[in-house]
């Protein structure tokens, strides 16, 4: 994740780091502050059944959404990753610091005004964010599957946005707000609703959780 955003144009000034645990005291080792988490989970039967109901849920109810929240939709297959790590910069450009020229940078100058469906359109024309997702994805530890094949893992990204939590999901039609948070609290605030996740499936072992931190 690092070497992608780097190969962008963001200045390694903030950096992502493994959360080892959701308890109190584990989090208290991650590096502080933190702008927005990340977690990786499997899409099961008992998720896109909560996942269904939440929709249904909000689009009753309705929601609050901050103008200021970036988000996107996810089109490009295996790309979740990608669109999560542009959700946690894109809604924290006022911590982070861009390289001149940064094609990631470029993107969500360009991409800022647009609908989620639009961002994603503009997302799949971008050369250079798809160039490097690849090379990435090659230099990794483990062979990454092609931007077609069948994967049940999913990135999300957490963020603060004027002192809301909000779940950023590219599948999901808008984002989700858990509620109140500040940058005091929001890993603990992030660490709560991933525990969540992992409660509604609790034979479930495949999750992991990332922090974007100041280096």
């Amino acid at each position: 994740m690092n070497q992608f955003l780097r190969q962008l144009g963001l200045v390694p000034t903030w950096q992502f780091g493994d959360v080892y645990g959701l308890e109190l005291e584990v989090l208290s080792l991650v590096p502080r502050p933190v702008c927005a988490v990340l977690l990786l989970f499997p899409i099961t039967e008992k998720y896109e059944t909560f996942r269904q109901e939440e929709e249904a849920k909000i689009k009753g109810q309705g929601q609050e959404v901050s103008s200021d929240v970036y988000f996107m939709k996810q089109t490009i297959g295996n790309a979740c990753g990608t669109i999560g790590l542009i959700h946690a910069v894109a809604n924290n450009q006022n911590h982070l610091e861009f390289e001149l020229n940064s094609p990631l940078k470029t993107f969500l100058l360009q991409s800022a005004k647009m609908s989620p469906e639009e961002k994603a359109a503009f997302l799949e024309k971008d050369e250079s964010i798809r160039v490097t997702h690849e090379s990435s994805a090659q230099e990794g530890q483990t062979e990454a599957p092609g931007l077609d094949e069948k994967v049940d893992l999913h990135f999300i990204a957490f963020v603060n946005v004027d002192g809301h939590l909000y779940e950023l999901d590219g599948r999901k039609p808008f984002p989700i707000v858990h509620g109140k948070t500040t940058e005091d609290t929001f890993l603990e605030d992030s660490a709560e609703v991933c525990k969540k996740f992992m409660a509604r499936d609790p034979q479930e072992l495949r999750f992991t959780v990332v922090a974007l931190s100041k280096a």
